[in-house]
């Protein structure tokens, strides 16, 4: 039986609409890996290009058995891409890239180097970012400043694709709508040590930027979505448990209210009747909140006991 060769790194590269930068991005890569020597594959995923790409990814691999194609029946986004990737990598070690030859594969040996110096996550930082200023740079700025704030992650340039991971750390991780931004925070909740490295940033040469100005309000609302995730995922009851004094703050106030109305005749019988409709909705939606943070706890613990399940049985 021949023996299968162990994969030091996989590199996961989302694509869509590249059909010119394709065949350039796979013989950069294999230059950079080459000169590495270590054992690599190439994991390239098609995000509903509606081009020519897949018909050249497709003649790609069919004289490269180290590349991978996925291709998507549509166009899921970048997480998606990046999710199916680490699905189908098997390699120790995961780095990721944009598909537009804007981040350089010459970089991809640095950054595994440096995540072997004792790191679980190297982000990559364009210093020298070739972009428009406003269209990119300045929204840029203003989601990683959103960013750090909110995780504590110190990173300068989190929107960089140019990243490199620990496998053990990225299998478990699911991805959706702006979340593959998101993965060194992530990790930060598993106790990830992180770190960053300046790499090289080019201008695009060729096809057009899939980046428009409403992605990064989708990139706002999920970073709130995490916001809650790093505070509230060991006791999702305490945050439900505000919402519920606070919703049923109001009503209580609400039904003193109702009740001194009622005492000095102040208001109409169709005024009594909407006013009490709120009261209930108030200390309805508290009773809901609570129910839902009981749910959450109750699913949180679950986790723990199976984790903690896990953690004794492989003691043995």
């Amino acid at each position: 039986m021949a023996k299968v060769k162990k994969i030091d790194v996989s590199i996961v590269v989302p694509m869509m609409n590249e059909e010119e930068n394709a065949p350039l991005l796979h013989e950069k890569i294999h230059q950079a890996m080459d000169a590495w020597r270590g054992e690599y594959e190439i994991i390239i995923v098609d995000d509903g290009s509606t081009d020519g790409t897949f018909s050249i990814l497709e003649s790609l691999a069919e004289n490269d058995p180290r590349l991978k194609v996925i291709k998507f029946r549509g166009n899921y986004g970048q997480s998606a891409a990046m999710a199916a990737g680490f699905e189908y990598s098997t390699g120790e070690v995961i780095v990721t890239m944009d598909g537009d030859l804007q981040n350089d594969p010459k970089d991809i040996p640095a950054v595994v180097e440096k995540l072997h110096q004792g790191y679980d996550v190297v982000s990559g930082w364009r210093k020298n970012r070739k972009d428009k200023l406003i269209i990119r740079k300045v929204p840029s700025k203003i989601a990683n400043y959103l960013v750090r704030r909110t995780t504590r992650v110190s990173l300068h340039d989190t929107g960089c694709s140019l990243k490199a991971y620990r496998r053990d750390l990225v299998k478990n991780i699911r991805l959706y709508g702006e979340f593959h931004r998101f993965i060194p925070a992530l990790g930060r909740i598993e106790g990830a040590r992180i770190t960053e490295l300046v790499v090289d940033h080019h201008e695009r040469q060729f096809g057009e930027s899939k980046y428009n100005i409403t992605r990064t309000f989708r990139v706002i609302m999920d970073l709130t979505t995490l916001n809650l995730l790093l505070k509230h995922l060991t006791n999702p009851v305490h945050f439900f448990g505000a919402l519920t004094l606070i919703f049923n703050g109001i009503g209580l106030f609400a039904l003193i209210g109702f009740l001194f109305a009622w005492v000095t005749n102040t208001l109409t019988p169709d005024e009594m009747n909407i006013q009490a409709s709120l009261i209930l909705l108030m200390i309805s939606a508290g009773a809901n909140f609570l129910f839902f943070g009981l749910i959450a706890q109750t699913v949180v613990r679950t986790g723990e006991k199976r984790d903690e399940r896990m953690f004794d049985l492989t003691q043995y």
